[in-house]
């Protein structure tokens, strides 16, 4: 937890270093900035926190080596009792994951798009000033002819030109307003027209047309999708595709720290009789296996519901063969050829 708290600090400073510009652009404040960046660190601890419960427990295996009371546990027949402390860690860092990705990091994810969609739509509200060209975001500029103490807006004209397509809203009245999905700007009598870089202009009229403001300002859009939605919200009715495999992806963080742990215990829950303790440190060691699993998961998926997790369970496999062999309940036909 140590290890894991001086990454989580680093790591919420580089976020506050990475929103700085975007919150000062938008002219919010410190509050914003630190609320911005703490909400983004659920999902950044998600990717190292299995790394730190894994290096934690091999730190705490190899103290007790140097200590010499490793091989007393050995010796006294203790090793049942280890097994199941080790096990005792890995549940609890299990669980510890499951509830950072089943709920925290949802929950963070639609208070930080909500939160972003309510600084659109005071940014772009800002923005609306009568007969003066305003850019709200890089390539994005928007006029209005007036605006009344109700908020209506007439007059409305908007002009992105990000991307291939370049599009030009126009409408005779607009009026921000805020729906289940966040701030949209609804446009009465109107027109869309877009040009491509081929410059093939098409037109749409319409007569009402709800246009998000995430769409000018370019944030995140406002909490309604599946990364915002904890598992919990999931359970109890018919799930689509795309939300079963969500669960499986947040549930594959849970093996994962199996996986690690019963890679440590396999390596350093026994003594070593060397006399030279030199070698690769623990620590390497399950960084190295981090990677790994990393990219056997995301190059070298396994079919469906096992491409979540290919890595980790290739490696919790490797970790339980490595582990039965050194408790001699194993053995490969090739060592037992060596050892006659």
């Amino acid at each position: 937890m140590a290890l894991f708290g001086i990454a989580a600090f680093l790591l919420f400073l580089i976020q506050c270093l990475r929103l700085f510009d975007f919150v000062a652009i938008r002219e919010q404040s410190l509050l914003t900035l630190l609320g911005q960046a703490l909400l983004g660190m659920p999902g950044l601890g998600i990717v190292f926190l299995y790394v730190c419960i894994g290096i934690g427990l091999g730190r705490a295996l190899a103290g007790l080596e140097r200590r010499n009371e490793l091989q007393i546990i050995h010796v006294s027949v203790l090793l049942p009792s280890l097994l199941r402390a080790v096990a005792g860690y890995a549940a609890g860092g299990t669980a510890l994951l499951l509830l950072l990705a089943h709920v925290v990091d949802p929950l963070a994810v639609r208070t930080a798009n909500n939160w972003s969609a309510s600084i659109a739509a005071d940014l772009v509200s800002r923005s609306m000033v009568p007969h003066q060209f305003t850019e709200v975001a890089d390539g994005v500029s928007i006029v209005i002819g007036s605006r009344d103490a109700q908020g209506q807006i007439t007059d409305f004209f908007a002009d992105d030109s990000r991307g291939e397509l370049r599009r030009t809203y126009f409408a005779r009245s607009a009026l921000i307003v805020r729906d289940e999905q966040g701030y949209i700007l609804r446009l009465q009598d109107g027109a869309m027209q877009q040009m491509t870089e081929g410059q093939r202009f098409s037109e749409v009229s319409f007569a009402s047309y709800d246009l998000s403001l995430d769409r000018l300002t370019g944030s995140a859009s406002a909490g309604s999708g599946l990364d915002g939605t904890p598992s919990y919200e999931l359970f109890g009715r018919d799930l689509s595709t795309s939300e079963t495999e969500l669960l499986l992806k947040r549930s594959a963080e849970g093996v994962r720290v199996l996986a690690i742990c019963l890679l440590v215990a396999a390596l350093a829950i026994f003594p070593s009789g060397k006399r030279r303790r030199a070698g690769i440190p623990i620590e390497l060691t399950v960084l190295a296996a981090a990677f790994a699993e990393r990219g056997i998961t995301s190059y070298f998926p396994a079919q469906a519901p096992f491409n979540v997790a290919t890595g980790s369970l290739l490696l919790g496999l490797v970790s339980l063969v490595i582990l039965l062999i050194r408790l001699r309940l194993f053995t490969p036909v090739g060592l037992r050829r060596l050892a006659a």
